[in-house]
């Protein structure tokens, strides 16, 4: 699995944190959740950590998903 990249975060004067990602928007933080982010980014991978708290991150079944019949496209028979 490839490692997150792209992410990264600007602390507002008012506390928020704005975490982005290539450039977007993907996350607002206020209050406590603003302040738990930037403790865990602090002691750990800030790219993992930015990466968990979007959401925006693979989750190790996409290769059996892209084989199911279901995603294969073709001519499938449609009742």
């Amino acid at each position: 699995m490839p490692r997150p990249h792209g992410f990264t975060y600007d602390v507002r004067r008012d506390g928020c944190v704005v975490i982005t990602h290539l450039g977007r928007t993907a996350a607002t933080l206020r209050g406590d959740r603003a302040a738990a982010f930037l403790t865990e980014v602090e002691a750990g991978d800030p790219q993992l950590v930015m990466a968990r708290w979007t959401g925006s991150y693979k989750f190790g079944n996409e290769r059996t998903a892209k084989n199911h019949p279901r995603n294969r496209g073709g001519n499938i028979p449609r009742g």
